[in-house]
């Protein structure tokens, strides 16, 4: 694994709160488009679009906002809550019109 996947990786636990002995998570897995988005969870940055969707994210319970950006896309922006059930979010961005 690269260093740039290990520190995402590494800042997935931190900013969803994960790593605490004593806090229940709530799975969120992505799927979606461009693999190199920018995933960011409460406005702390969590990593690529790819690794997210390939590992996953710890959240806490509660409401989350969850934000994916690229280059010549959209932003995409959403409000989720964790609950019991995994959280699973479909993103595929869109162009930027010309």
């Amino acid at each position: 694994m690269g260093v740039t996947r290990a520190i995402a990786l590494g800042l997935v636990l931190v900013a969803c709160g994960g790593g605490a002995a004593n806090v229940r998570s709530v799975s969120l897995r992505m799927r979606g488009s461009p693999p190199n988005a920018t995933v960011t969870i409460d406005d702390r940055l969590v990593g690529p679009l790819d690794v997210v969707a390939a590992r996953g994210v710890a959240l806490t319970p509660g409401k989350h906002r969850i934000s994916v950006e690229a280059n010549d896309y959209l932003p995409w922006d959403k409000i989720v809550e964790a609950t019991e059930a995994p959280v699973v979010l479909d993103v595929q961005l869109v162009r930027v019109p010309d």
